[in-house]
């Protein structure tokens, strides 16, 4: 079964959304499913340098009142599947082009999941600046990509179109928040669900693929 995740690099929600994933695909060992990671972009317009976090939380929601009761409440969230969350440790907003594009080069040669994983908790946990090209490249080679070769690709422009297009296209088919699944291209469910919403809709889309593969076998 194929499973699109579409998410943010710099989401709390969708970091919170690939554990709850992962327990819920845990719950259903023996259904095999292959996860394409693709790009949104929350912040399309986040100058290349990204901006002083306290700033754009600000302008965001409007009082640091209000940003200490949002961001409280997605701190209870990550404790329930062991994310201690350091926003506190956060300088800036980053610009997630560069770190999609890390994760769409490394695709190329290895299985992504762990990258993405490393780039929420270097982000949330660490509070490094995942827009930043060195800081990428040392999370690279940590996968085993040559540093200076990525450094290379991350200083040029390949893939900053494409992931501008997925970003265009996933709003084409009406996501417009994050995460979002998309189970075998048809069946969208969007928000950090708990891991018993999203085997349900696991378990339905299993068995429509189990369905049309026994209509095929039938006409055989």
């Amino acid at each position: 079964m194929q499973l699109d995740v579409i998410f943010d690099t710099v989401c709390p929600w969708c970091y919170i959304g690939k554990r709850r994933l992962e327990r819920a695909l845990a719950l259903r060992p023996g259904v095999h499913v292959r996860i394409n990671w693709r790009p949104f972009m929350l912040n399309p317009d986040m100058p290349p340098d990204g901006i002083d976090r306290t700033a754009y939380l600000i302008k965001k929601f409007g009082s640091e009142t209000r940003v200490r009761r949002v961001y409280g409440a997605i701190g209870e969230a990550g404790l329930s599947v062991e994310i201690d969350f350091a926003f506190d440790r956060i300088r800036r907003t980053p610009n997630s082009v560069a770190s999609h594009r890390l994760i769409r080069h490394a695709g190329r040669s290895i299985d992504v999941a762990p990258l993405v994983e490393r780039l929420f908790e270097a982000y949330f946990i660490d509070g490094v600046d995942i827009g930043d090209t060195d800081t990428l490249a040392g999370i690279g080679e940590e996968f085993g990509i040559d540093r200076d070769q990525l450094k290379r690709y991350l200083e040029s422009t390949a893939d900053v179109a494409e992931i501008y297009e997925e970003n265009a296209r996933a709003h084409r088919l009406g996501i417009n928040g994050v995460p979002a699944f998309a189970f075998e291209g048809n069946m969208v469910i969007s928000g950090a669900q708990e891991p018993e919403v999203l085997v349900r809709v696991l378990d339905a889309a299993n068995a429509g693929q189990n369905a049309e593969l026994n209509l095929s076998e039938a006409g055989e």
